[in-house]
């Protein structure tokens, strides 16, 4: 990837600006736009090009003649030190408590700071508070709370900033943050069909998208367990196998989000069906005999995110026995193999599927069969990952495992909720390999609104 251009002097004017940022901004996109990109050159193109805008910013704090007690912060995703190629650039001017936000000269001043922001073409969201505001408006506000928790420092006053952050930790309440983000997850798993698998999915928002892998790096960081894939690791949260897990699907999707930015020319989350085959083509996808080139990216999509969902709710359930406390939760034996914790299902021993791989299929018939069970705890969704290479051909011909799948099926009730449950485990796929090839399998038309292994689940 092509470096930003430095220049020998900063530019004087704002016009200067303007286009010393367009033509860093476009020498970053172009060969990223003109290449079959991998994950790792997303990977450096969101980050260059915050680092970009950083600089941008920085130079327009000084034009401005911001007063030396303030302090730019950037925040949300772009404080994440990752920009999208037409994403929102969020910042907040940090002023000290006690000053008089009336003042006509600090008013002037910043009033042209965020002006000459979209002067050059920053699309720019902007809000102007004191250190106590951050802290109300975080207090009454989970969406600001989460903003400010992604908080990275810009320029002018680093103290001030420091201060900032102080505040912001003491007056974090993990438990009272892990309810409202999981409450907000739910709700907007809701407004996207709550499913991964609709015609046009959200790569951001909907249910298997990175916003649902960035809810558990919030959670996590506002208990404490780790800011990042491999302090969570250190921390006992997750598996080296699931860090894995982790970054590959998250950077398909980045991948896949900056490919749609830059093929539509604008900022664009969703995979409309219109820009399906131009951001396939884009990844030098070509058709196969059976699928059109639009089908083979939705593909892998599907499979991304029904991989992220799959980790998000391992995560959230082990994040939740962190912070809560639930570890604690009673069990009931149901038999020698399975408990019912509190609710939930879960395996006697981590090592289960190891030892007796029939007990995988067992897993879903005591779910069918045992009221009072609502779903499967996080030790058993993470037993039930981890064991995906135990179901292989002996596995598929064992007799026994014949004989569970068929007690499922000839179950008189529960049918539904043991084969979704299966398939969202990715347990049916790989006991009937060949429901495994229509998995994440779409036909690129208006009337199949699902794929076809959820079409053929309804």
């Amino acid at each position: 990837m092509s470096a930003v251009p430095a220049a020998v002097a900063p530019p004087t004017g704002i016009a200067g600006l303007r286009a010393r940022f367009r033509e860093g901004k476009a020498s970053l996109l172009k060969p990223f736009g003109e290449s079959r990109a991998s994950v790792a050159h997303a990977t450096r193109l969101v980050r260059a090009l915050c680092r970009h805008v950083d600089a941008t910013l920085a130079d327009l704090w000084d034009h401005a003649m911001m007063p030396p007690g303030a302090a730019l912060v950037a925040v949300g995703g772009y404080g994440r030190g990752e920009l999208f190629p037409y994403s929102d650039v969020d910042v907040l001017v940090l002023l000290p408590d006690g000053i008089d936000g009336s003042n006509d000269a600090l008013k002037s001043a910043i009033e042209g700071f965020i002006t000459a922001c979209w002067d050059i073409g920053l699309e720019i969201g902007s809000s102007v508070r004191t250190v106590a505001e951050c802290i109300a408006e975080a207090q009454a506000d989970v969406t600001v709370q989460t903003a400010l928790l992604e908080s990275r420092f810009l320029c002018g006053a680093r103290r001030l900033f420091t201060t900032f952050c102080k505040a912001s930790t003491a007056a974090m309440e993990p438990r009272a943050f892990l309810r409202a983000k999981t409450l907000e997850m739910r709700q907007r798993h809701q407004k996207y069909e709550d499913t991964p698998y609709s015609l046009e999915p959200n790569c951001k928002e909907s249910p298997g998208g990175l916003r649902d892998l960035q809810v558990l790096v919030w959670v996590a960081r506002a208990a404490g367990l780790g800011k990042s894939w491999s302090e969570m690791a250190a921390n006992g949260l997750i598996t080296p196998f699931e860090v894995k897990q982790l970054q590959r699907n998250e950077g398909l999707l980045r991948l896949i989000r900056a490919r749609l930015h830059v093929v539509a020319g604008r900022r664009e989350d969703r995979l409309v069906f219109d820009l399906q085959t131009a951001v396939a083509e884009s990844f030098g996808y070509q058709p196969t005999k059976g699928q059109r080139v639009s089908e083979v990216l939705m593909r892998r999509y599907y499979w991304a995110a029904k991989a992220v969902t799959q980790l998000n709710q391992i995560l959230m359930l082990n994040i939740e026995e962190r912070v809560n406390g639930s570890a604690g939760a009673p069990m009931q034996p149901i038999n020698e193999r399975f408990l019912d914790r509190g609710g939930m299902l879960e395996v006697a021993s981590d090592d289960l599927y190891e030892r007796e791989p029939h007990a995988i299929l067992e897993t879903f018939l005591v779910f069918q069969q045992t009221p009072g069970l609502e779903g499967l705890s996080a030790r058993t969704l993470r037993a039930l990952y981890n064991a995906r290479e135990v179901m292989n051909v002996d596995f598929r011909r064992d007799p026994r495992n014949h004989a569970m799948f068929m007690r499922i099926l000839q179950a008189p009730e529960g049918q539904t909720h043991a084969f979704r449950l299966m398939n969202q485990t990715s347990v049916l796929g790989r006991y009937l390999w060949v429901f495994r090839r229509i998995v994440g399998q779409m036909q690129h038309d208006l009337f199949h609104v699902y794929t076809v292994d959820q079409h053929i689940l309804m």
